[in-house]
């Protein structure tokens, strides 16, 4: 195999480590994941899906790879969504920390408006709960000044999921500039979205044709509210 990359147990791919999950196991032959690829002892990696490992688990795939019997936790995918999405979040929290990331409407505008002299930030972060309006409003001035630079757009965080680590009650729009620590965020968002139902990671292209359909059908009993103009009175 190429340096730095390894096979998938399931379906035998071979991928870069950042695009894996890495599991090992404990001194009692629990299956444990990795997220962080720091854990002692021999790894076994899988594709991050929900139904990957869960086919690794139905077909003793684990046990195959370490020729010996292993014990696999019945909510190991949570484990992986819940330790990989806490990966997210406090990366988020150390960027907020080190002064590479801002919140609120009003800032992320601010920020993308100051990217039209070059400094474009990595991502864009908005609530899944949050409205389309702000997203939509986001999107597209992201769209004008960026140009081809534009950002990736993470949608898979609640608000009260993104506002715990960047001190807030709730967060619906946060840009993080580019650096370690947004490559870091990114990694992560992209692995948990294997084990998230709905999108995790959207180009802004997507979400502008969303706007240009126009809003859900309000006879849909489960379509999300629409934002009111006005930015979410937490995040000014």
């Amino acid at each position: 195999m190429p340096p730095g990359t390894r096979r998938c147990i399931v379906t035998r791919d071979c991928r870069p480590q950042a695009e894996l999950v890495r599991f090992v196991l404990d001194p009692q032959g629990q299956v444990v994941p990795d997220v962080d690829r720091r854990l002692p002892g021999r790894g076994f990696w899988l594709s991050p899906a929900r139904d990957v490992l869960e086919m690794a688990a139905r077909k003793n795939l684990f046990a195959r790879a370490a020729r010996r019997s292993v014990t696999v936790p019945a909510d190991l995918a949570d484990r992986v969504d819940h330790l990989l999405a806490r990966r997210c979040l406090d990366t988020l929290g150390l960027a907020r920390r080190a002064g590479q990331a801002v919140t609120g409407f009003e800032k992320v505008r601010d920020r993308l408006r100051a990217a039209a002299k070059g400094d474009v930030p990595a991502v864009l972060v908005t609530a899944r709960d949050g409205g389309s309006d702000g997203r939509g409003k986001i999107s597209a001035l992201a769209a004008a000044v960026c140009g081809p630079r534009t950002p990736p757009l993470v949608v898979g965080f609640d608000a009260e999921e993104l506002g715990r680590p960047l001190g807030r009650d709730r967060a619906v729009h946060v840009a993080v500039d580019r650096g370690r620590l947004a490559g870091i965020f990114l990694e992560s968002s992209a692995l948990l979205a294997g084990f998230r139902p709905g999108p995790m990671i959207l180009g802004v292209a997507d979400v502008l044709e969303a706007s240009r359909r126009g809003p859900p059908d309000a006879t849909d009993p489960d379509a999300p509210a629409r934002d009111q103009d006005r930015p979410d009175p937490c995040e000014t």
